[in-house]
């Protein structure tokens, strides 16, 4: 079933790419790490308009992580059930989304205070985007590996459904041993 369409998709990748390559391959402060990083903000600001707009599972509706939603889904997780109302992101996964978008926002609005010195203080701003930057060191791997352990846990590969965009859709939950 199709899930997450070519926008999601596209974001996404887009957007893995950009903040591999200003954590370790552009020098900090040049140009390029600038065009690369509000590349990717504006790629985030697209994708939540997108989930304000777009198909139904990229809709921010269809996964926010309301506490009912996420008391639910740790309670399958801890008597091992596999969820499968969640088609589109679970709402662990919305949570990590939500965070890694802030990170990245977070970043695009220190790195131009920072050059434009609007408030003064460069090495607040400095200290802050460096401190946000490091966070995604922690983030990003933790992304990858729930995608990991989650695909084993739904028996479903989620990294390749995020390139596809489609997931395999059960008629019953089942159990995981």
């Amino acid at each position: 079933m199709r899930v997450w369409d070519i926008l999601v998709r596209f974001t996404h990748w887009t957007v893995a790419a950009g903040i591999i390559a200003n954590l370790l391959f552009t020098e900090d402060g040049s140009e390029l790490h600038e065009v690369v990083g509000y590349t990717v903000v504006g790629l985030v600001v697209i994708r939540l308009l997108w989930g304000l707009v777009g198909t139904r599972y990229a809709r921010l509706t269809d996964f926010f992580p309301t506490p009912t939603r996420l008391k639910r889904h740790l309670a399958d997780l801890s008597a091992r059930r596999v969820d499968e109302q969640h088609l589109g992101h679970n709402p662990l996964a919305a949570l990590m989304m939500f965070t890694l978008w802030a990170v990245i926002i977070g970043l695009g609005l220190t790195g131009y205070l920072m050059e434009t010195k609007i408030l003064g203080n460069k090495d607040l701003m400095e200290g802050i985007h460096e401190f946000l930057a490091n966070s995604l060191y922690v983030l990003v791997p933790l992304h990858i590996i729930s995608a990991i352990v989650m695909s084993y846990w739904e028996r479903q590969n989620l990294i390749k459904a995020m390139i596809t965009g489609n997931k395999t859709v059960t008629d019953e939950p089942s159990d995981v041993n």
